[in-house]
């Protein structure tokens, strides 16, 4: 247990000591930024909205005019009609079960900046496409087999390692959105409840559970993708074709999922089971038939097969 902990602090001490990772974070912290400029400069977040004690009252008279703003602008600009329904739609539901509003807030912030994981892909794939291939491109692996200690365990260190920075760049990037939401847009209340989109209808969800869900969702999908490019690394030692194959099913993954989904086996597409956020929204999964258990027990098949080809290939091919 020792040889395999040292391992694993060797391992993440390689990948923290590389310049391109240290520029890889700082390249999140200035999105996280162009992102509130952005807001800022385009006026598409409504930050300025505030509500007293007297919430009730003031919702009121948001909904009267924003159905006063539908009856001059909406007939003419569908959006506004649309957008504004939503918004008396959500209106209705806080004052139907008196939940206080607190306008646009770190929490918000933090929330509509989920996507932004989307960089962490791309980062975990370039790691773990070089995590294992570029020990046999320097040659270093000859260095790591001549110890006293098992391929098994030099393997799995290297998965562990590349789960472990995984979890810490995206707790990085929740921690920066926090705090530059909380700069430029405050924090009314630690906790506030929050209104959701579910599949059957408007809900509402503590802050902290619904930020703990989407993210969580978005590093299951990071780990397939993390674990796919980590099986090519090692099966094939290159990883330019690592980072190139993950990369690609990245970007068409599920679209190639979606377009197939007219056909029944299509349920059992990789891409199609990944997001698992799609059964807590009102898009649901690309077929009826499909539930989170199912999509779960796919992606762990999937895995399974994943690491078991990688161990496979790596502790019985022979190092030149």
């Amino acid at each position: 247990m020792a040889n395999l902990f040292n391992l694993i602090r060797n391992e993440l001490g390689k990948i923290y000591i590389m310049k391109s990772t240290w520029a890889m974070y700082i390249f999140l912290i200035a999105f996280v930024i162009l992102i509130l400029v952005l807001n800022t400069v385009t006026d598409s977040v409504d930050s300025e909205t505030t509500y007293t004690d007297d919430w009730q009252t003031e919702l009121q008279e948001e909904n009267q005019a924003l159905t006063e703003e539908i009856d001059t602008a909406g007939e003419n600009d569908p959006f506004i009609e649309s957008e504004n329904m939503s918004r008396i739609q959500q209106n209705n539901y806080l004052l139907e079960n008196d939940i206080r509003p607190y306008g646009y807030h770190a929490g918000s912030f933090v929330l509509e900046n989920v996507f932004t994981s989307s960089l962490v892909s791309l980062f975990v794939i370039i790691i773990a496409g070089g995590i294992v291939a570029n020990e046999f491109r320097w040659g270093t692996i000859k260095q790591l087999l001549i110890r006293p200690i098992s391929r098994s365990k030099i393997l799995l260190s290297k998965y562990i390692a590349l789960l472990l920075f995984t979890f810490f760049t995206v707790v990085f990037l929740l921690v920066v959105n926090t705090i530059v939401g909380a700069i430029f847009y405050g924090v009314p209340v630690i906790n506030p409840e929050v209104i959701v989109d579910r599949p059957d209808g408007m809900e509402s969800n503590t802050l902290l559970s619904e930020i703990f869900m989407q993210y969580g969702f978005r590093v299951l999908n990071i780990i397939v993708l993390a674990t796919f490019g980590f099986m090519i690394s090692s099966i094939f030692r290159s990883s330019a074709l690592a980072i190139g194959l993950s990369m690609f099913l990245m970007f068409i993954g599920t679209t190639v999922a979606q377009a197939m989904s007219q056909y029944e086996w299509s349920k059992y597409i990789l891409f199609a089971n990944t997001d698992l956020s799609v059964y807590f929204s009102p898009f649901g999964p690309i077929r009826e038939e499909m539930t989170i258990g199912f999509s779960i027990a796919v992606i762990a098949v999937y895995m399974i097969v994943f690491i078991v080809a990688a161990w496979s290939i790596f502790t019985k091919r022979d190092v030149a």
